[in-house]
């Protein structure tokens, strides 16, 4: 896959990586930028091999948000179909069935913060700053706070929102935000690692149990659960998961025979 805007690769054995490589605009969502990212995301979910996908910055941000030089001259519907396309991969994050983990540095600004949180998983280095910071130009962070909401909640969610502070590394952590803090200079090494681990899991009982989380959220709590059992029977009849138990019984590494 060739791109523009993004570098796009296999990073090891079932990791993908997406590098957002608009370093001299902080990486912040050009349309077209925004465009290949999903894309490749798509391309990706798809391919067999790729078990993970790690996204990253170029440069010394992980993204700064969307970039204003694209808000002249639109009409509302126009503007209606721009940031639709902006937020499309946040969307589309959901509805794969492969995990996304987001490698975090520098600022995660307005839409960067909410790719953060609609990513599966982040880790961030501990110099990491993010905020929902569109209201301090006069615009705000409506879409990127769905994601954002879901993490951290009600009112945490409408205080980044209205405010548009810069929250540190440890807060964003402690808000569920993020999943793991490390140095700095640490960070590539443990993203790696970190995927390399979930990339040993089974891939159908991983894409069952993200596909099914995400389907069964909004359900009544009664309807969930049912859900969830119907996804576990329809896993355990899998190769897969005859094979995990075997090999556990057997006391040897599981061969995985299913993407």
């Amino acid at each position: 896959m060739t791109y523009e805007t993004i570098i796009a690769e296999i990073l090891d054995d079932h990791v993908a990586g997406v590098t957002l490589n608009r370093a001299e605009a902080m990486n912040t969502f050009s349309s077209q930028m925004a465009e290949e990212l999903y894309d490749a995301l798509k391309e990706f979910d798809a391919a067999r091999d790729v078990r993970v996908i790690i996204i990253k910055g170029a440069g010394r941000a992980f993204c700064a948000g969307i970039d204003v030089n694209e808000l002249k001259g639109k009409t509302t519907n126009q503007y209606r179909e721009w940031i639709e396309k902006m937020e499309a991969p946040l969307v589309l994050m959901s509805k794969m069935q492969t995990p996304v983990m987001s490698q975090v540095h520098g600022v995660a600004a307005a839409n960067g913060m909410g790719l953060v949180a609609a990513s599966d998983l982040a880790i961030a280095a501990d110099n990491s700053k993010m905020g929902l910071t569109a209201i301090n130009v006069g615009l705000n962070c409506v879409g990127p706070v769905v994601p954002v909401a879901r993490c951290v909640g009600q009112k945490k969610a409408l205080e980044l929102l209205l405010y548009g502070d810069l929250i540190k590394a440890e807060e964003a952590l402690s808000l569920g935000l993020i999943n793991r803090v490390v140095p700095k200079e640490e960070l590539a090494d443990a993203a790696l690692a970190w995927a390399r681990d979930l990339a040993r899991k089974s891939p159908v009982a991983v894409r069952i149990a993200k596909s099914a989380f995400y389907a069964s959220r909004d359900m009544a709590y009664d309807a969930q659960f049912a859900y969830m059992n119907e996804a576990f029977a329809r896993l355990c009849d899998t190769d897969d998961a005859k094979e995990g138990v075997a090999a556990f019984f057997e006391k040897r590494p599981p061969v995985w025979q299913e993407k």
